[in-house]
């Protein structure tokens, strides 16, 4: 049923006149792998533990559309997105999830938009994670990787051609968000905010990100849900050579806590004709409990057309305190549109 509807809404968008509607886009991947899956621990991005088969996975494969028009007013222009998850083979969940889905102005400000997509803190990574959606990316052990409900997002012009600001607040909607002792929960409208700044030019990445009272999806060497994280990444390219890395911290933010996780990865590519060989190394480590977390993983991609990619690669996660580890080993096909 939901993918009936789906169609249907895609399908009308598609056919209104431009004049109402200028130029909607339907895009989307399909990020199939092939994977040798091993798990002794709970882990995002791998299946729950006691895996050790070979599975078809859809990697965030995505259909969505998306554009712009023209207002009427002050020389504002409307934008929209609608993005969903869909399992390839039907066999990761539910075949639809949505993914980053809003409305939106810009204008000579800059841009706002307000709905459930990426948060700040998650989009600063830039493409410092060479393994994005594959099993072991860093989804699986750094904090703050997440797509918010209810936020609402400023993003300011490029500035000196170079810099961007953006300022988001996710809304708390009764939630008790800051842990404090009172436990009462939060209706105010900056309850949880973000904030980044970007630096790009010419082949340089860089960005400086903070987010407070952040919801943790992702595992924590340390185990809490909440946290105030700062995050710091860099990434340069130069012809065929790409390194980048990031630092960040994450501490609790419940009442009379002092847990802090540190994370670091580090990666880098080398492209030679249609070939990419990459390769990244990160961790996060518990101050307080010196619990660690470490990832490794290590590819080769080939780019059959502009938009499709074949790919091999190997990916391990293992935890410090009981040596248990997750891997796996895949072959895989990006084909995007």
């Amino acid at each position: 049923m939901k993918k009936t509807l789906l169609a249907i809404a895609v399908g009308t968008v598609v056919a209104l006149p431009s004049a109402a509607l200028a130029g909607p886009k339907v895009y989307g991947k399909v990020h199939v792998t092939l994977d040798s899956m091993e798990t002794e621990f709970g882990a995002d991005t791998f299946p729950a533990a006691g895996a050790d088969d070979w599975r078809l996975n859809s990697n965030a494969s995505r259909l969505g559309v998306k554009g712009d028009y023209d207002l009427d007013v002050g020389g504002l222009k409307a934008l929209y997105q609608a993005e969903y998850e869909i399992n390839v083979d039907d066999g990761g969940g539910a075949p639809l999830s949505q993914r980053n889905i809003f409305a939106g102005l810009e204008g000579g400000f800059g841009t706002l938009k307000g709905g459930k997509f990426d948060t700040v803190i998650k989009t600063a990574e830039g493409k410092v994670d060479q393994f994005n959606d594959l099993p072991g990316d860093m989804d699986s052990f750094i904090a703050g990787q997440d797509r918010a409900n209810n936020i609402i997002q400023y993003s300011s012009p490029k500035l000196a051609e170079s810099v961007t600001i953006n300022i988001a607040t996710i809304l708390a909607e009764g939630a008790d968000v800051d842990l404090d002792a009172s436990a009462d929960p939060e209706q105010g409208l900056f309850d949880i905010p973000q904030v980044s700044v970007v630096f790009e030019r010419g082949g340089l990445y860089a960005a400086l990100a903070y987010a407070q009272n952040s919801s943790v999806a992702t595992q924590t060497a340390d185990g809490f849900t909440r946290a105030d994280i700062m995050r710091l990444v860099a990434q340069y390219k130069i012809d065929a050579f790409e390194i980048g890395g990031l630092f960040q911290q994450a501490s609790n933010v419940a009442s009379g806590s002092d847990l802090q996780d540190t994370s670091m990865l580090v990666s880098a590519s080398f492209s030679i004709d249609r070939f990419k060989l990459k390769g990244q190394y990160g961790m996060t480590k518990g101050d307080q409990s010196d619990e660690e977390l470490a990832m490794m993983g290590l590819g080769a991609d080939y780019q059959l057309a502009k938009a499709s990619t074949a790919f091999v690669y190997m990916t391990k996660l293992e935890k410090d305190s009981t040596g248990e580890e997750n891997s796996v080993f895949g072959l895989g096909l990006e084909h995007k549109f």
